[in-house]
C-alpha cells in the first residue's frame, strides 16, 4: 500500500515537472539582443546573396522604444558594407575588413528576437540612391527652415512698425 502511495506521489510530481517544462521556455529559446539579432540577418542576406564579398554591419539604428514579446516583428534600420571576405571564406564577417570603396547599402525591415525562430524581412538598397533622396529631402528641409526664419523676421519687424 505504501509503495503504491509512493508510486502516485512520484507519478504527480513527474507530470508536474513535465508541465513545468513545457511552459517555461528552454534555455535554447533566449531571447537574442537587439544587436545579435541584426547580425543574424545580415549573416542571412550573406548567404543569399549572389554577390561575391561578404557584407558586414556598418551602422545600426536604435532600437524601438516598444517591449513587447519575443515574437513579435521589430522593425530595423541598418548600414551594411562590402568587405574584403570573398563569399567563399569560412569567416564571419565581423573579423573581415571594409573595402575601401566597398558598396555601401541602407537596409530596412523587421526581425524577431527568438532565438528558435529568427525571423526576418529585411530589405537592402545601394546607398547612393538612399543617399541622393535623402540629400534632397534635406536640402527641402533646410530650405524650409530659413524661409520659416525669414517669415518670422518679417513678421517681427512689422509688429515693431506697429508698435
Amino acid at each position: 500500500m505504501e509503495t503504491q502511495r509512493a508510486s502516485l506521489s512520484l507519478g504527480r510530481w513527474s507530470l508536474w515537472l513535465l508541465l513545468l517544462g513545457l511552459v517555461l521556455p528552454s534555455a535554447s529559446a533566449q531571447a537574442l539582443s537587439y544587436r545579435d539579432a541584426v547580425l543574424r540577418a545580415v549573416d542571412q542576406l550573406n548567404e543569399r546573396s549572389s554577390e561575391a564579398y561578404l557584407y558586414r554591419l556598418l551602422e545600426l539604428d536604435p532600437p524601438p522604444k516598444d517591449d513587447e514579446g519575443l515574437g513579435t516583428q521589430k522593425p530595423v534600420s541598418f548600414t551594411v558594407k562590402e568587405t574584403v571576405c570573398p563569399k567563399t571564406t569560412q569567416q564571419s564577417p565581423e573579423q573581415c575588413d571594409f573595402k575601401e570603396k566597398g558598396l555601401v547599402k541602407q537596409c530596412v525591415g523587421t526581425v524577431t528576437l527568438y532565438q528558435i525562430r529568427g525571423d526576418f524581412d529585411i530589405t537592402c538598397n545601394d546607398i547612393q540612391s538612399v543617399g541622393l533622396f535623402r540629400r534632397l529631402w534635406d536640402s527641402l528641409r533646410r530650405g524650409g527652415r530659413k524661409i520659416l526664419g525669414k517669415v518670422k523676421s518679417i513678421g517681427q519687424r512689422i509688429k515693431d512698425i506697429f508698435r
